[in-house]
């Protein structure tokens, strides 16, 4: 099936926002801004970094969107966890190499941990969210529509409701609120026929009303003189603020008519290598962000936005270049190989007999 550009649009303006918020956590310029919280400066770098867990939430939304109406391959899932694997070793063995990371079993162990990590590691959730979604396939094509509506209104109100409105504590990973934001994405693809709904000015409001929310929480702060968590309805994929903007972002982008575009759909193509290499490990973020870009200091300069805005994108761009060098020389070959082989087959009408099939 041909990717629609517009959503591969969406995907990369969604990854360009989750390397501009490793930019600004993974940097320590967080540490000079709390200085001076209510600076023009500061606030700049508040805001530029705030989007990383509405990013999150907007790459879940496109793939329950079409998943819902498929099922995962063995290919499908081979390839995601091959790519993960390939930039684990690859990069890790890069860093080693040059002297960035030392050679040693402590942080070999540490990186290995991370293929095991359901709490927060984004890359290990999402591939062990990737196994429930035939089984998530299977209970929202056996609920009514009211059914699948009642049960996002509950998920919504237990993990989104009590955790921004501070009624109480929410304990929660990333497998479980993936599978919550699949159940949003796929009651859109079955259900949504909303009309005459500007999703243009709805995102915008959610995007201001963010960025408010950032703004608001430093002044107060500053006035309370104590530190105020400044992304506290986004400093979570979970949160209220991250939520609704992320799919009011994703209906924009859904309905949003723009010829289709080979360039488009190859960069977008690259996402997630994207991710897989700028965010390897805490070697790649201390000599990415710290040594090599220095984003730190750069925050004294009179060309500070202009740093962040050409670093966020070079750095797209570079990885972007990088993934499509490993797709053409090595995951094009050695797949168009395993998928030749008999017993590949065999095993995949096995594992997963159902294949892609439309509902």
């Amino acid at each position: 099936m041909e990717r629609s550009s517009n959503i591969e649009l969406y995907r990369i303006i969604v990854m360009l926002s989750i390397v501009a918020h490793h930019y600004v956590v993974n940097s320590g310029v967080l540490d000079i801004a709390k200085e001076d919280p209510t600076s023009l400066r500061s606030i700049y770098y508040y805001v530029f970094g705030a989007w990383g867990k509405v990013g999150i939430n907007c790459f879940i939304l496109i793939t329950g969107y079409f998943m819902c109406k498929s099922d995962i391959t063995l290919q499908k899932f081979l390839k995601l966890l091959f790519e993960v694997l390939f930039y684990m070793v690859v990069v890790n063995a890069i860093l080693i190499i040059s002297g960035v990371e030392p050679l040693s079993v402590g942080a070999i162990w540490s990186d290995m941990q991370l293929m095991t990590d359901v709490s927060s590691c984004f890359t290990s959730c999402f591939i062990i969210f990737y196994l429930f979604i035939p089984f998530l396939n299977i209970l929202i094509r056996n609920m009514t529509r009211e059914q699948h509506l009642c049960l996002i209104i509950l998920c919504l109100t237990v993990f989104t409701g009590v955790s921004s409105l501070m009624l109480g504590k929410v304990e929660m990973n990333y497998v479980v609120w993936f599978c919550v934001l699949y159940l949003i994405s796929s009651y859109i693809r079955l259900y949504q026929h909303i009309k005459n709904v500007r999703w243009g000015r709805v995102m915008v409001g959610m995007i201001f009303l963010s960025m408010a929310s950032i703004v608001g929480l430093l002044f107060l702060g500053d006035i309370l003189d104590k530190s105020l968590p400044q992304y506290f309805f986004l400093n979570d994929a979970n949160k209220i603020l991250a939520v609704a903007s992320a799919v009011s972002m994703f209906m924009y982008f859904k309905e949003l008519r723009i010829p289709q575009s080979k360039i488009i759909n190859r960069v977008a193509q690259s996402c997630f290598g994207v991710l897989l290499i700028h965010a390897n490990s805490d070697g790649m973020r201390q000599w990415l962000w710290r040594d090599m870009l220095d984003v730190a200091d750069h925050y004294y300069t009179d060309t500070f936005v202009l740093h962040s805005i050409l670093s966020v994108v070079g750095i797209y761009i570079v990885c972007t270049v990088i993934d499509q060098i490993r797709i053409g020389l090595i995951e094009k070959p050695f797949f168009k190989w395993l998928t030749g082989s008999r017993h590949f087959r065999i095993l995949n009408e096995q594992l997963m007999p159902c294949g892609d099939t439309e509902r």
